[in-house]
């Protein structure tokens, strides 16, 4: 399925070339998963789950995804980290090298510089495991630290995420949401990695437990240098820890920017009305609500042109049938949007 995958589009991008100030490098990102159809399960069409895709990340900095349940936030993530099988088209590059061209050997090696931590807690932690073998276990594998150090080193990476030594004869069930969500996050630090996809790691839980994971994650980045993907669809978590955001719509990318610029002068109109749906905390400061009208195409068949323009209510006619391209608006705010030609 890959070799039709990757037939199903043109090489219709310019291939970048490698800039030291960015860790990651997304270029024209593409991921389409297969729809099985017919009395011999022919392939009769494509979910168009990630479909040009293209931003860059700084080293040490967050970059917030944000966007409504099934844009494809979560698919990026996981497309960039190489789970789930061959991309359909465009370029990852991590520290200047194709993720995609990458031999066993070194994806293997590549494991332990890029890591997850998955959205809930509950399911993504063993139940048949003690917490310090869950932690420690791909340390282990990839013989991190010397056998005689092992004990001590998970002991210091617990530590560091707000666990206690005795909690590593424990099982999952015995610990609050909170606190597994501390054991997936050591998981995925235990291997000293230095990109890290989080994957809405605070929806799952309560409100007043969100601020200690996101400060948690915050204190961690500053002191091992961390870069972090963060997904999420609360805006006001992104706002507070990301450095750039960008916005994404029906698989695309449709605003890029710092995350100051994004926030004070939203640009396309997807994203002026999903911050319009910010909660205030002052009862007496009215914000104008932008309501969409209709519901969001299927990713199977997406609308010609502007993905957006069957909802947008600025849309043209050339929104129907030509596709816009991003542009540089702003320094350093980038927009995909036929308004912001001139």
């Amino acid at each position: 399925m890959a070799n039709k995958g990757k037939n199903l589009i043109e090489n219709d991008y310019t291939p970048v070339t490698y800039d030291p100030q960015y860790i990651l490098m997304v270029n024209h990102l593409k991921k389409y998963f297969p729809i099985k159809g017919g009395l011999l399960s022919q392939t009769v069409g494509h979910v168009k789950a990630v479909d040009g895709v293209t931003f860059n990340l700084r080293r040490g900095c967050t970059m917030g995804l944000v966007g409504e349940s099934g844009c494809g936030k979560s698919t990026t993530g996981r497309t960039i980290l190489r789970l789930g099988g061959e991309k359909t088209g465009g370029q990852v590059l991590f520290n200047g090298k194709e993720v995609y061209d990458m031999t066993p050997a070194e994806m293997r090696e590549l494991r332990t510089k890029m890591q997850i931590i998955f959205q809930d807690p509950f399911s993504s932690l063993s139940p048949r495991l003690p917490v310090g073998e869950i932690i420690g276990e791909a340390v282990r594998e990839h013989n991190l630290v010397p056998k005689n150090e092992f004990n001590d080193y998970i002991d210091q990476v617990m530590d560091d995420c707000g666990l206690q030594p005795y909690h590593k004869t424990r099982y999952p069930h015995e610990f609050s949401g909170g606190q597994r969500q501390r054991i997936c996050i050591a998981r995925a630090l235990a291997l000293n990695p230095e990109f890290v996809v989080c994957d809405e790691p605070v929806s799952a839980l309560d409100v007043s437990i969100q601020a200690q994971i996101i400060n948690l994650l915050k204190s961690l980045q500053e002191k091992r240098n961390l870069t972090y993907l963060f997904i999420s669809h609360d805006l006001s978590v992104v706002e507070h820890i990301s450095d750039t955001v960008g916005v994404m719509y029906l698989g695309n990318l449709v605003e890029y920017g710092e995350t100051d610029d994004i926030f004070a002068h939203p640009l396309h109109p997807y994203t002026k009305a999903l911050f319009s749906a910010i909660p205030i905390p002052d009862p007496t400061v009215k914000r104008e609500r932008v309501v969409l009208q209709g519901s969001i195409p299927s990713p199977a068949n997406p609308p010609s042109g502007c993905k957006f323009h069957t909802r947008c209510p600025y849309a043209t006619e050339r929104c129907k049938t030509e596709a816009p391209k991003q542009r540089e608006v702003e320094p350093g705010h980038y927009v995909v949007c036929h308004l912001y030609e001139k």
